[in-house]
């Protein structure tokens, strides 16, 4: 950006001009205009053909200018080449100035069409190179104050006025860190401009968060608007904080909420910090473990009262619910069809909250239209409906910085006013927030802003799917030969809605899976998502969120003669030099977001092909799994690859684990006490340590919530059970897992692991 005649960021256009198509006299006048334009400190990239110009385009987001010769090839009759430029570059950015280059033979071919996409028309020999240059510097800067967002903007330019500030934070702009060499380092590898932003409430000029004004007002009302909200908050600790700012602004001591039971711990602190009486929503889950939706006919009117009236809670069998929490997507890309679980909950409840954290993108692209929260324009939202809150981790899948959240607010009926909503908000949001982390919420929002978002999410899903294609290819192949290879987990067959012909996935065309959402939804009768009675087109499982299956579970879910634990191709990559999101006993989450690369996809599908040829040569553990052979546990040395996977399947088959998982997630605890009361509790220390062996019958002062995905199993209040009981035959077989692969233990918060015994905090029993 250019303010007050000093540049922060290089200015550069690309220039796509083929000289064999021109006279020599137009050449030398497009050589001088160049060479004017490096004078005015534009980098000009050259590109002779279309091929080479739409390469650049799709691969330097620099670009901030195109210069584009109407007459690339002088054979063709209709300039088809420089049309295919212009459609690149326009199904990228809608913003980018386009100059068209002409000289004095052309124009006869130039339709409305395409004097549309067109922002200047430049006659190369009757204008000056001087002038036109200044034309392209003036284009380029316009560009640039359209598109950076206004706290962005403010921060550039105040960041311009080299002003001495006498307030915190006391590094003042980093000076601080030059005073040691530890904080040198430090001020080196972050680099100036990082440290000069990071700046105090103080400088009023840029508006303050909690007050939501100035340039930070101008940008929450920035992002409100790109992501179809009346209003948008800015938050600096992470989608937690906005779960817990919105339950607070919605619910208090004694009110009834409806809660998927598949949310976040965040949800279950914002239920301890209210008070609030909950009732939960349970999902489904299917063979493979993967956590489904609340299915759509749970969340009718009839079936909440019943919900309702078996919640020993809820004291009052009358009372209305007051508040929705969906998690959408799940954590395993199931994705709603909204205008359903509005129209479901219309009768139950005024208002309704999206936990979308992972899910930020799904406006950008028509693929996923009417499955998020904001769906549709904010203007056409019946007032009737009700109200309707999303939270979103714009650092998770958007290209925002880590612990940036965005709070969406469309108004229906019962709104909770600014005002209001602005008490809970102070009391979460910090008085000296981070204001590069407010930058990247408006800027992450401003690259999906217009035709940008379509393409940058397009180009997400597409190398997802070509990467699912790859790997069900793979499968194929060796199937044919009596071999195995992993599996992702998508419908098998797709039906192409023009020709009515059903193809495998794999053969499937790559435009078809892109842009076509049937052939993502999951259909009642169905087999292969495995979610029984789920209604048609209710749920769409999101390409982005690839989960690769490994051998061992049957459709039905029965263990199969071979099989893989995950953990072990979990371990194997990390060594490798790569991190999944999420592992369960047969599956490994990806994700594709917007920093994907064929490249990083490439080499995924590769290190899998590797872990198969370890696998099947039974290469020794520890040169597979540990950096040092001596890291390696003595239970392992000189143990295969495969010889320790079939010890590990045999395990799951022994103890029946992933058949207890599921019920123990698919049964609803009985609960004693809210989760607020059991918190009081805590903070009274009226608790006591419990082994998972004398667990039974004991009220949880904490929730027990394992990881992976970090959904509770038990939450504070909430009874583990008699004899029988899921929840400890769970926490047993895990423990005992724990205790026979060491460095495989499980993550769970929670339960503390000591000597390999589970200690879980509880209520302290009256005497």
């Amino acid at each position: 950006m250019e303010v007050h005649g000093e540049r922060l960021i290089t200015l550069k256009a690309l220039i796509v001009h083929n000289s064999t198509s021109h006279v020599s006299v137009v050449n030398d006048s497009i050589t001088t205009l160049i060479n004017e334009m490096n004078s005015k400190g534009i980098t000009t990239v050259l590109a002779d053909s279309a091929d080479g110009a739409t390469a650049v385009i799709h691969n330097d987001a620099t670009i901030e200018l195109v210069i584009l010769d109407w007459v690339i090839n002088e054979d063709e009759q209709h300039n088809e080449s420089a049309k295919k430029v212009i459609e690149s570059l326009r199904s990228k950015s809608q913003m980018v100035p386009l100059f068209l280059l002409l000289d004095n033979r052309q124009g006869e071919n130039l339709t409305h069409e395409i004097m549309r996409e067109t922002d200047e028309l430049i006659w190369i020999q009757e204008d000056t190179p001087f002038f036109l240059a200044g034309r392209a510097h003036s284009a380029i800067l316009s560009y640039r104050q359209k598109t950076v967002p206004p706290l962005t903007r403010a921060i550039f330019e105040f960041a311009q006025k080299y002003e001495y500030s006498w307030h915190t934070p006391g590094h003042a702009g980093g000076t601080a860190f030059m005073k040691s060499a530890v904080g040198r380092a430090f001020h080196d590898y972050f680099g100036e401009n990082l440290l000069r932003s990071d700046l105090s409430i103080s400088v009023g000029e840029l508006g303050s968060l909690l007050d939501h004004s100035g340039p930070i007002g101008e940008s929450e009302k920035f992002c409100a608007k790109v992501f179809g909200a009346d209003r948008a908050y800015t938050v600096t600790n992470g989608s937690s904080m906005s779960n817990r700012v919105i339950m607070m602004s919605s619910v208090a001591r004694g009110d009834y909420a409806l809660c998927d039971r598949n949310a976040h711990k965040s949800t279950e602190q914002a239920l301890t910090m209210t008070g609030v009486v909950p009732t939960y929503l349970m999902p489904s889950r299917n063979y493979l473990g993967i956590i489904g939706p609340v299915y759509a006919r749970t969340l009718s009117a009839s079936e909440v009262k019943k919900a309702i009236a078996c919640n020993p809670l809820a004291t009052d069998k009358k009372q209305k619910p007051l508040h929705a929490i969906i998690t959408n997507s799940t954590y395993d890309g199931l994705t709603y069809h909204v205008p359903t679980v509005v129209k479901q909950l219309d009768a139950s409840v005024d208002r309704i909250h999206f936990d979308e954290a992972w899910y930020g993108y799904a406006r950008f692209n028509p693929l996923y239209a009417e499955r998020f929260g904001m769906y549709g324009e904010a203007e056409d939202y019946p007032k009737n409906l009700p109200t309707i809150f999303t939270t979103t981790s714009t650092h998770k899948l958007l290209a925002a910085l880590s612990q940036a959240s965005l709070i969406g607010v469309r108004d229906g009926r019962n709104p909770v006013p600014h005002s209001r909503f602005n008490e809970s908000y102070m009391m979460h949001a910090s008085t000296s927030p981070l204001y590069p982390i407010i930058m990247a919420n408006e800027v992450s929002a401003e690259m999906m802003r217009g035709q940008s978002g379509k393409y940058l999410t397009t180009e997400s899903i597409t190398e997802a799917v070509r990467f699912r294609k790859a790997v069900r290819r793979i499968r194929r192949e060796l199937q044919d030969n009596q071999d195995w290879f992993f599996s992702t987990w998508n419908a098998d067959f797709v039906t192409d809605p023009d020709s009515g012909k059903t193809v495998s996935f794999e053969d499937a065309p790559l435009s078809l899976l892109v842009n076509n959402p049937r052939c993502w939804e999951l259909r009642a009768d169905d087999k292969w998502h495995g979610f029984q009675g789920i209604e048609d087109g209710y749920c769409m499982l999101d390409p982005i969120k690839v989960s690769v299956v490994m051998p061992g579970m049957a459709i039905d879910g029965s263990l199969e003669a071979m099989g893989i634990p995950a953990v072990l191709v979990t371990a194997f990559l990390s060594q490798r030099g790569i991190q999944v999101e999420k592992t369960t006993d047969f599956t490994i989450l990806f994700l594709f977001s917007l920093g994907i690369t064929k490249g990083k996809y490439g080499t995924l599908l590769n290190a899998l092909l590797k872990f198969k040829d370890a696998y099947d040569a039974n290469v020794p553990v520890e040169q597979l799994l540990y950096t040092q052979e001596s890291d390696c546990p003595a239970a392992y040395k000189g143990k295969g690859l495969k010889t320790l996977a079939d010890e590990m399947f045999t395990f799951f088959k022994d103890t029946g684990l992933t058949h207890v998982q599921a019920e123990a997630f698919t049964t609803l605890p009985e609960p004693v006490m809210t989760p607020a009361d059991a918190y009081v509790k805590l903070v009274h220390n009226d608790i006591q340590t419990v082994s998972v062996d004398n667990l039974y019958n004991c009220i949880l002062a904490t929730g027990v919530v394992p990881y992976p995905p970090g959904i509770p199993m038990l939450m504070p209040g909430e009874s583990a059970g008699g004899k029988g009981s899921p929840y400890i035959r769970y926490l047993k077989i895990l423990q005992q897992w724990d205790q026979r692969f060491p460095g495989f233990a499980h993550d769970i918060h929670g339960v503390e692991n000591e000597n390999g015994i589970y200690y879980v905090q509880c209520l302290k029993t009256s005497k």
